[in-house]
């Protein structure tokens, strides 16, 4: 028997050997009996010359006789199929479900089974046909094998499908073809079985594509959509080079395009095709012979794909991508559950802040000040932590805002005020043979103008014990320059009492130089987007950053000197930052180089090392 090649294997279950119902010969169907009615020999010339492929198969699963449709479409002579496993021909053995339905129809304990199967003719090519096995008469004890070839309908079928599916400027995928990928890579088995178990998504819109499509009309914006979906392809397939599978790119309507990682495997892989994305559209685009310059921004999702749902996961993406945009567009931000947290319990914590202060959910970590040339601690800055009962731990940027706009910070910032410098005596008190360290405050601007602070500070001084120089009070750039009446008063009553004031994130607000002779300041402390440049490494030049930035950290530095200041720097975070820092003259640095914020006991053990080295405080 010659084989036959389809799609699926050739090999199944054995057909029922149980069946032990006498056969069906070709002679008996071509011949009629002498108890066959007169009027039923045709049939079997109908059966013959039927343009529908079909086969007799009797109880036990083998062709009987085959008509030349079947033939044809088969690739085979009809006296060829007789006596071959019907099952085989058709590929009824694939799927345990169909093979079961089949069994139950020539068994006579099912009526009809309708299926379809992919074929491969001998000569090379596919086929789509829909199989239907029904049972003839009792007395024939056979079932009856119709064959319909409907390629030319899967055809249009597909062809119908992909119109709907895609978007027809892009020739992408569309919103509707996205979520039903995203909702498969979703479901359990297609991530239980093999991969990562992760899923990662870049949701992106184009800055500056309205005015371009509203000035030069939605033709050249079609034109502009189409160029950045090849773009957003070609990062597709190069990000997908050498993995399992490639991003998925779809445009999602308007100027929005998301790329869907299957089995991601972590932020680090979205992160790189979210950069790629930002430099391929920032290259300049020739449309219609114009030049034409959009950016991108980008809202990154990466999460393990158990517990997700299409919908969580396109929230997420959504809120990035407005982070994104927030933050100053073109760029990519990765979606981050605490911020989302901030967003979402921001009234809650607001209703609870006050009473937090009362029931004492909050404490204090203090992040070391050292010295630049003798790498010794010479004070530390206090920063605040609220250990929320059902949000746990929250960093100051998730309640100070909301304390400043209620009032509350008047009360938390006394506490943080008396609490710090209480710590500071307690560790002038314990080690009494080494140089007693400072401490460092924020002050927000309402405590200026809504309480007594410098009856508080004087209060707090002589309560605790701990010297005024002791003591500095950190105040934003923007506060500190636009002082006038009370604010300035109450700077100056400080300085006279011998309390440090200092400018924290000098540099990124009005930087009034010739103001800043005038105002009573001791310290300036640099922003970290100053210092973060200095990170590159001697020996890689290709990672040095302009020289214009270390020229203006060092201008800045040789002013505070002049003008009798000390200079923090903040945001140390690599060996090569501190010696250039050191280089230029910086005072003292600040950053994970040396720790992180970290509890007072902490900070006692380092008083008691002669050094502060590189990570010595951290956790």
């Amino acid at each position: 028997m010659r084989e036959r090649a389809v799609s699926g294997t050739s090999e199944g279950p054995a057909p029922a050997a149980d069946l032990d119902r006498p056969v069906v010969t070709e002679s008996e169907i071509n011949t009629p009996s002498r108890t066959e009615p007169p009027a039923r020999a045709p049939y079997s010339s109908v059966f013959t010359a039927a343009p529908l492929a079909m086969a007799v198969v009797d109880r036990e699963g083998m062709v009987v006789s085959a008509n030349d449709s079947l033939g044809a479409l088969l690739g085979s002579a009809p006296d060829e199929l007789a006596g071959a496993v019907a099952a085989d021909l058709v590929d009824l053995t694939c799927d345990a479900r169909t093979w079961h339905a089949y069994r139950e129809v020539l068994r006579g304990r099912q009526s009809r089974l309708r299926c379809t199967r992919r074929l491969k003719h001998p000569d090379g090519h596919s086929l789509w046909v829909q199989v239907t096995v029904a049972p003839l008469p009792a007395e024939d004890r056979a079932v009856l094998l119709s064959v319909a070839d409907i390629s030319s309908r899967r055809e249009l079928q597909g062809r119908l499908r992909h119109l709907q599916m895609h978007d027809p400027v892009t020739r992408l995928p569309n919103r509707t073809l996205f979520f039903e990928r995203l909702s498969a890579a979703l479901e359990a088995e297609s991530y239980e079985q093999s991969g990562t178990g992760r899923i990662g998504l870049c949701y992106l819109d184009l800055d500056g594509f309205k005015a371009i499509n509203d000035t030069l009309g939605h033709r050249v914006g079609d034109r502009l959509l189409a160029a950045v979906a090849e773009r957003l392809t070609r990062c597709a397939d190069e990000a997908g080079h050498a993995r399992p599978s490639t991003p998925l790119v779809a445009r999602l309507g308007g100027d929005e395009f998301a790329l869907l990682v299957e089995d991601s495997t972590g932020t680090e892989q979205l992160a790189e095709l979210a950069e790629s994305v930002l430099e391929a559209i920032q290259d300049p685009f020739d449309i219609s012979g114009q030049r034409l310059s959009v950016s991108a921004s980008i809202g990154v999702v990466e999460r393990h794909a158990a517990g997700t749902s299409p919908t969580a996961l396109m929230q997420a993406a959504d809120t990035t991508l407005y982070w994104a945009k927030a933050d100053g567009k073109s760029r990519w931000t990765l979606f981050d559950p605490e911020r989302n947290a901030h967003r979402m319990t921001r009234q809650a914590l607001a209703s609870t802040l006050r009473p937090a202060i009362d029931r004492g959910e909050f404490q204090l970590e203090y992040q070391p000040l050292v010295g630049m040339e003798d790498d010794r601690l010479h004070g530390v800055e206090a920063l605040i932590r609220w250990n929320h009962p059902q949000f746990g731990v929250l960093t100051p940027n998730r309640f100070i805002g909301l304390a400043e706009e209620d009032g509350s910070i008047v009360p938390l910032g006394r506490w943080v005020l008396r609490t710090a410098c209480r710590q500071a005596r307690r560790w002038q008190l314990d080690h009494p043979d080494e140089p007693p360290i400072f401490v460092s405050v924020n002050v927000a601007v309402r405590q200026v103008w809504d309480s007594d602070l410098v009856a508080d500070v004087a209060e707090t001084l002589a309560e605790t014990g701990l010297a005024p120089h002791l003591l500095q009070l950190e105040l934003t750039e923007s506060a500190v320059m636009g002082s006038a009446g009370r604010p300035l008063q109450a700077l100056k009553a400080l300085s006279e009492m011998g309390v440090r004031i200092a400018i924290d994130d000098f540099g990124t607000g009005y930087s009034n130089l010739a103001y800043l002779s005038r105002l009573p300041v001791s310290v300036l402390k640099l922003d970290g987007t100053f210092v973060r440049g200095f990170q590159y490494d001697d020996r890689d030049t290709s990672t040095r950053p302009n020289p214009a930035d270390e020229v203006v950290v060092e201008a800045m530095i040789q002013l505070a000197h002049r003008l009798g200041l000390t200079v923090t720097a903040e945001c140390v975070e690599t060996s090569a930052q501190a010696t250039r820092l050191r280089r230029i003259g910086c005072d003292t640095g600040q950053g994970w180089l040396y720790s992180r914020p970290v509890p007072p006991d902490r900070i006692s053990e380092l008083l008691d090392t002669p050094g502060v080295q590189a990570g010595v405080g951290n956790p």
